[in-house]
């Protein structure tokens, strides 16, 4: 195998700051922030957008984001109540 063909693969944090989860694994992603992780060390953290705990899909929880009234709008303007 060739020497630095491949990046560096090692433990990185990945962090869902909206439900307060995180999880420790290996990956090739970088990051310039920290975090110190339960076993005391200091390992690079990736937030993300969703997790499997607040993806509606694996929670089983749905939700409407219906503020303006898009739904009554439509149920008026079609007829149906």
């Amino acid at each position: 195998m060739k020497k630095n063909q491949h990046p560096s693969y090692r433990p990185v944090v990945f962090r869902d700051p909206s439900a307060g989860f995180a999880l420790l694994t290996r990956s090739t992603l970088t990051s310039d922030r920290t975090v110190e992780w339960e076993d005391g060390r200091t390992y690079p953290v990736v937030d993300v957008d969703v997790s499997s705990a607040s993806h509606p899909f694996y929670t089983g929880r749905s939700r409407v984001l219906d503020t303006e009234g898009r739904v009554e709008r439509f149920n008026q303007r079609y007829g149906r109540k």
